[in-house]
């Protein structure tokens, strides 16, 4: 198996994304280290807040709404998970598994921010975020959810999503800047698509994007599922502030949000919304508002004045 580093020649003249390179050193089991790419924006005693990208994409998806969070006070602090973006990524799609992305999440949280945050989670980023809620909760002031949920089998899935694993798995093409535009209500520029690609240069590197859809436990078997059930104990109690903020154009996932409010104690009386002309990747359509609603829950967590 190969660690694939990024070549920084790949990602020269990000379109709008000026920010800062940072690194962890990980430990990701069976005597391999990596290095975890992460921005920090926003001054160091600033009130933290936690934005974790899902799959297949980065950090570079929160480049519209870190400087609206951090004009607005809060200390922005978001990972390329192993895989991904800057980060490193093993070849091995085996190599992958839940529950070794949580632990390496795990690290760099405790590595990096390990006072109370608060946190921002998109598709995989809230199976892995709240997860981390749910075994952790008093570690965590306020939560703002995206087209995310953390399942917990019972074989109940989207068409979408089942086609989507199918997708991942199979298709000769992987083409992942596509991908964000075919799951956005919103043109990507050239430059944006090739922003996505960049972190992919061959298939090799690739492993991680094409493994996360399989490790989904949607279905009883799937490792995970009782990790899963037993945080669910403590997100349900959860009584922070807890604000879904879903996309009605997002076949996978849209129609979670909903549903997860309602299971969960912060979430109530929040001002909850199906966010019109907004697909998947809700960062890249209606990023005004999503950080709209992070400002809000913080303020109303008394997190940030």
């Amino acid at each position: 198996m190969q660690i694939i580093a990024h070549d920084p020649a790949r990602f020269a003249d990000l379109p709008d994304y000026p920010f800062a390179e940072n690194w962890l050193a990980v430990d990701l089991g069976g005597g391999v280290t990596g290095r975890m790419h992460y921005l920090d924006e926003g001054p160091k005693d600033a009130p933290p807040v936690l934005l974790l990208h899902g799959e297949p994409s980065w950090s570079f998806l929160y480049r519209k709404m870190i400087p609206l969070l951090v004009d607005a006070g809060l200390r922005c602090l978001a990972p390329d998970l192993i895989g991904f973006g800057k980060s490193d990524k093993p070849s091995d799609q085996s190599f992958y598994t839940y529950a070794r992305h949580v632990d390496w999440l795990k690290q760099w949280r405790n590595a990096v921010v390990p006072e109370l945050a608060g946190l921002f989670c998109q598709d995989w980023g809230g199976l892995l975020g709240l997860r981390m809620v749910g075994e952790q909760p008093d570690r965590f002031a306020f939560v703002v959810a995206s087209n995310t949920f953390l399942p917990e089998g019972g074989g109940k899935a989207s068409p979408g999503f089942l086609a989507w694993r199918d997708f991942a798995r199979s298709s000769p093409e992987f083409r992942i800047g596509d991908i964000l535009q075919r799951a956005t209500q919103t043109e990507r520029s050239p430059a944006e698509i090739a922003a996505y690609d960049a972190p992919f240069p061959d298939e090799a590197s690739k492993a991680g994007a094409r493994a996360f859809p399989q490790l989904v436990p949607v279905e009883d078997d799937k490792p995970g599922v009782a990790e899963n059930k037993a945080a669910w104990d403590g997100l349900a109690s959860f009584d922070k502030p807890f604000l879904t903020l879903f996309g009605e154009d997002d076949p996978v996932l849209g129609m979670a949000g909903p549903q997860l409010a309602r299971r969960i104690k912060g979430a109530a009386g929040q001002p909850h919304a199906m966010l019109s002309r907004c697909g998947h990747f809700s960062q890249e359509d209606r990023p005004a508002e999503l950080a709209e609603g992070v400002i809000a829950m913080a303020k109303k967590a008394g997190f940030l004045a």
